[in-house]
């Protein structure tokens, strides 16, 4: 397998990629995407990114982003801080 490969509407990728990025062991990567500690989203480009696609991956404060064609070769990946999401505290 490539890094990343096209599954029909899918996309697949190697835990080695997402280990690097977190600093993680492959198995440790594949019991927390199993366990919901790392969490995903697929994006489509529209417009002038249409044919490219955004999947960004999230685990504690990190997160690692690949834009890749529809291929599911990497174009570019950058790995970042986020910080956690607040909570709407209502109308007071």
């Amino acid at each position: 397998m490539t890094a990343i490969e096209r599954n029909a509407d899918d996309f697949v990728v190697d835990a080695a990629l997402l280990a690097e990025a977190f600093g993680l062991s492959e198995d440790q990567v594949k019991t927390r995407m199993r366990d919901g500690a790392i969490t995903s989203r697929c994006e489509a480009g529209i417009d002038e990114d249409a044919g490219r696609w955004r999947l960004t991956f999230h685990h504690g404060d990190r997160a690692c982003r690949f834009i890749v064609d529809d291929a599911g070769k990497v174009m570019t990946r950058a790995t970042f801080p986020i910080t956690a999401r607040r909570q709407d505290r209502g109308a007071g």
